[in-house]
């Protein structure tokens, strides 16, 4: 009878114990590994066609993390990555309108890992203003381009990947259209740049465009925006995001040269642009981020690009005309902090 009764002591005990514990693990939290103060300047390089969903994301940024302001630097993707990667310019985050830059002139030098994150596609942008704004469409435009009275314009394919990839649009037309001198009397006939084939393969000359006749070519594609809207241009290359973004009236081309597919995207590689940066591949538009290895606020960079892929930056982009790749594609030695954010 005593040992039962010692038995029932010791476990009255231990119940006590258990709760009394239990009473204290819910008053105090559970321990948690600190993460690092996101505050300080994050100094963001992006695309131009990047600008105003990055406006949008940036003060949802700073609104998050109250210490913090974004200085957003706006350019070429082409130039921005060869000033990190050539004159070591200082960049927290580094976004991208074509993904491939990163890992052809960043890495491993400049970055280790990168996110895929929005998809575009190619348009040719108007105004009611626009001569022949009442016959152009997606079967003749070509023929409205290279009318002698028509300003258009695209931007510099050395710095700009808009640039490039209205190039390999133009190019692109020949076999759909099935008219292999569009390139020529559109490009060639205005401007310094060639295009040579071998074996099914096109490759574009252009490391000095020099335009003339009714070309202009301009260093970033928004830049082609004002010269819209102000009368200097009558039609321009641009992505569709951005002619949403401003309200400018676009023709919707074929996906076959729009470089908006992945079904089409062995028809894109049959053309090469051939820049200052290198050979460029025609594929799909994929827009690409990373924190450079030279950032002086890489703590804050990353938070930056956490909240670009997740769902804040998803919903921004998505509402600006430039669809999210959802999950973002993750390449690289990828932070933990985002990895389960990417594919």
């Amino acid at each position: 009878m005593k040992e039962m009764k010692s038995i029932l002591i010791a476990l009255a005990l231990v119940v006590a114990a258990v709760f009394l514990c239990g009473c204290v693990g819910q008053n105090e939290p559970a321990p948690t590994v600190t993460a690092p103060e996101i505050s300080g300047i994050v100094t963001v390089f992006h695309a131009g066609s990047l600008t105003v969903p990055f406006e949008e994301l940036a003060a949802a940024f700073e609104a998050k993390y109250p210490g913090t302001t974004v200085q957003l630097v706006p350019a070429g993707s082409t130039k921005l990555a060869k000033d990190i990667s050539d004159l070591d310019k200082s960049a927290d985050v580094f976004a991208s309108a074509d993904y491939t830059l990163i890992p052809g002139l960043l890495v491993p030098s400049h970055a280790d890992w990168y996110v895929t994150f929005a998809k575009n596609r190619m348009v040719l942008c108007y105004t009611d203003d626009s001569l022949y704004v009442d016959e152009i469409n997606a079967d003749n435009w070509y023929t409205i381009l290279e009318k002698s009275d028509v300003a258009w314009a695209f931007s510099d394919p050395n710095l700009d990947p808009c640039g490039y990839r209205s190039l390999m649009t133009v190019q692109l037309a020949e076999a759909h259209y099935g008219d292999d001198t569009i390139f020529d009397r559109l490009v060639g006939a205005n401007s310094a740049i060639t295009v040579t084939e071998e074996n099914g393969i096109f490759t574009v000359h252009a490391k000095s465009p020099e335009p003339k006749g009714n070309i202009q070519i301009r260093p970033k594609s928004v830049e082609l925006v004002q010269m819209l809207q102000s009368g200097g241009l009558d039609y321009a290359w641009e992505y569709q995001s951005v002619a949403v973004q401003h309200d400018l009236k676009f023709i919707v081309l074929p996906e076959a040269i729009d470089l908006s597919s992945i079904q089409y995207e062995s028809d894109y590689a049959t053309v090469l642009i051939e820049t200052e940066g290198g050979m460029m591949k025609g594929l799909p538009i994929v827009y690409g981020a990373t924190v450079p290895k030279n950032a002086e606020n890489p703590d804050a960079g990353l938070a930056f690009v956490e909240l670009l892929i997740g769902p804040t930056g998803q919903a921004i982009m998505d509402g600006q005309g430039q669809p999210p790749v959802v999950p973002a594609g993750g390449f690289g030695t990828v932070p933990s902090a985002i990895k389960a954010l990417t594919a």
